[in-house]
């Protein structure tokens, strides 16, 4: 699951974005889904933002927030804060050319080894469903892993605050990226 809005501050550090209003109302929507009740682990990023909406569905759950830094978003700390035009073209050259780095950014396959290594025991040894809370990029690089296609942002959420789902028994995929908000039966 990808975190929902942030508030955009180009003068704080992007890990330390928080949600925004609009963000936190999506989340607490969200915690009525069908699907979370199934859930037995919260795992999530250590950025502001995906803890915040850990915790959340950890309280509503009766959780622990399981927080992995490795499991955070693509690293772009070599540019900061870009407009989102320019983020954009960078991340379009981020999933087009994978092996390579756009502008200093963390290279995709190195940020997908790093998720897929994160989050290797949920996917192999877990005992009950996982939600992993973290970012659009990284999470569209564990898909594509887990469906054993190419890195391809065309496989990228259309916006934050989405959740795809796979069957960790099966490797089978259950359906794409969602809208957290949007009730599922």
């Amino acid at each position: 699951m990808s975190h929902p809005n942030v508030e955009i501050d180009p003068d704080v550090p992007v890990p330390d974005w928080a949600l925004s209003e609009r963000g936190r109302e999506r989340a607490i929507a969200m915690l009525n889904q069908p699907w979370l009740t199934s859930i037995g682990a919260v795992v999530s990023s250590a950025e502001r933002k995906a803890v915040e909406t850990a915790e959340l569905v950890a309280d509503r759950l009766g959780l622990v927030v399981d927080v992995r830094p490795t499991t955070g978003e693509i690293d772009r700390s070599s540019t900061g804060f870009v407009p989102h035009e320019r983020h954009e073209e960078l991340a379009d050259r981020l999933f087009a050319e994978p092996d390579e780095s756009a502008d200093g950014w963390e290279r995709a396959v190195d940020a997908q080894r790093r998720i897929v290594d994160g989050v290797s025991d949920l996917v192999v040894d877990a005992e009950a469903d996982a939600v992993i809370v973290g970012h659009g990029g990284v999470g569209t690089l564990l898909w594509c892993h887990l469906a054993g296609v190419p890195i391809d942002r065309s496989l990228d959420q259309p916006g934050q605050g989405h959740h795809w789902a796979f069957d960790r028994l099966t490797g089978e995929l259950l359906h794409p990226w969602r809208p957290i908000d949007e009730f599922e039966v």
